[in-house]
């Protein structure tokens, strides 16, 4: 009996856990249905991808889509589409939005919010706070969400939890892999003083190593302790590097495309506030660290820590500007140049970008190509070079730190559970986005 299929890819070059091979992808209701030569199939549709590398769908575990309360500077529609433009299929959002997330209710409240509203799936992570301790078992497994949040020193919003005492009682109660921001917020309080004013290269000299460095080994510390799972964000030292590499056994490690790519002082000079994070974009000596933990396998996830704020908020002078950068929509350009630089192979950023976040995660249904996995695709063009600029950035504040910068490897479409969101920079609508499942919530596993 001849199947027909809803939509066949044919031709291109499916990069997978088995390797890399030309084959055929048949898509039925969101799924996918069959892999192979499938010269004989039928389908609705067909699109030809000759010549063209598909991805398991790209998953960024850490973006700030900003609503509620911060739409002047993203929210999610906006958000969702930068997403999409960029190749990614899945986020996972951040809390510290206005009113904060830390409760059910205000979980709900996004995934309302979200769902037919985004173009890409979506998790929210909640935040953990002193306040909602006795809640986090039953947080962690509500439906969209991706799991706690913990920032160890202060960024943007008022998610703070500076005491031992609170931190080891989030983690004591955890079930879930819980990510964290760690660095030590007294440390920073004491070094306030040697920010200068009008001068961001200073960043990193006020937010230093040993402030990475002294929050990540209190985190991994009370990790092993309680022997709970933590997720380490946005890694920007070697000293970190080399301390995580010998502790994995309960935490886990990202990097972002930003501490992979730019560095001090250059960064500052031609950027200056506009390449001001937190934590700090830091010398090369750390970035050539960072591609060492890559390289060793200590790194498991890479995420775009996508935060964007408006030009005026980044223009004020030096340190009252913000800190945060746009970032979804340029992960996979800038990662897949790096590809075809030779730092590091494309199954290796399908480790980073797909693999690892389903296996640390336990994400249902994503993060492979396979039959019966949701048809998320990530399809890419690795020969097409391509000009980054601002005019195609579609966060609402309209900037990247990219802009003008020249790149080989470009997403030339995104399939979200085999809806044909992105091709060849065109968003199709309407926005069809739903909650992330997984493995250890109790909604919808």
């Amino acid at each position: 009996m001849t199947v027909t299929y809803d939509l066949i890819i044919k031709g291109g070059t499916v990069v997978n856990h088995d390797g890399e091979g030309i084959r055929d992808i048949a898509i039925a209701a969101g799924r996918i249905a069959a892999i192979g030569t499938l010269a004989n199939a039928k389908a609705a549709s067909t699109i030809e991808a000759r010549g063209l590398h598909i991805l398991p769908g790209v998953i960024d575990s850490q973006v700030h889509f900003r609503e509620p309360g911060l739409e002047h500077k993203e929210d999610l529609l906006t958000g969702s589409r930068a997403a999409v433009a960029g190749g990614v299929t899945a986020v996972f959002e951040m809390p510290n939005t206005k009113p904060l997330t830390t409760s059910a209710e205000m979980l709900a409240d996004k995934v309302r919010r979200a769902q037919n509203r985004m173009f890409c799936d979506f998790a929210f992570f909640v935040g953990g706070t002193r306040d909602n301790v006795a809640d986090i078992p039953a947080l962690e497994r509500l439906e969209g969400s991706a799991g706690i949040k913990v920032f160890m020193g202060s960024s943007t919003g008022d998610l703070l939890v500076d005491d031992e005492p609170t931190l080891e009682a989030i983690i004591a109660t955890l079930s879930r892999r819980a990510s964290f921001h760690a660095e030590d917020e007294a440390r920073l309080k004491s070094r306030m003083h040697l920010r200068r004013a009008g001068d961001p290269s200073s960043h990193p000299e006020w937010r230093d190593v040993e402030a990475a460095l002294i929050a990540t080994k209190r985190l991994v510390g009370l990790a092993e302790k309680h022997r709970k799972r933590v997720h380490v964000l946005h890694i920007s030292t070697g000293d970190e590097i080399a301390f995580l590499g010998n502790h994995k056994a309960y935490a886990s490690v990202e990097v972002t495309p930003h501490h992979l790519t730019l560095v001090s002082p250059d960064c500052y000079e031609r950027l200056g506030a506009y390449a001001q994070m937190n934590p700090p974009v830091r010398d090369a000596a750390h970035r050539a660290a960072i591609w060492h933990g890559i390289e060793n396998g200590i790194v498991d996830v890479l995420g775009s820590d996508h935060a964007p704020h408006l030009r005026e908020e980044k223009d004020h002078a030096y340190p009252d500007t913000h800190s945060g950068m746009t970032g979804v929509q340029t992960l996979v350009p800038i990662m897949l140049d790096h590809v075809n630089a030779g730092r590091l192979s494309l199954r290796r950023l399908v480790d980073l970008t797909s693999h690892g976040p389903q296996r640390i995660f336990g994400i249902v249904g994503k993060g492979r190509i396979a039959v019966g996995y949701d048809a998320d695709l990530t399809v890419v063009d690795m020969k097409r070079q391509r000009t980054i600029s601002n005019s195609w950035i579609e966060s609402r504040c309209g900037w990247t730190p990219y802009d003008g910068v020249s790149v080989t490897g470009w997403p030339v479409g995104t399939f979200v559970r085999g809806k044909h969101v992105m091709w060849e920079g065109e968003i199709s609508s309407p926005a069809a986005g739903e909650p992330v499942r997984f493995l250890e919530a109790s909604a919808r596993a």
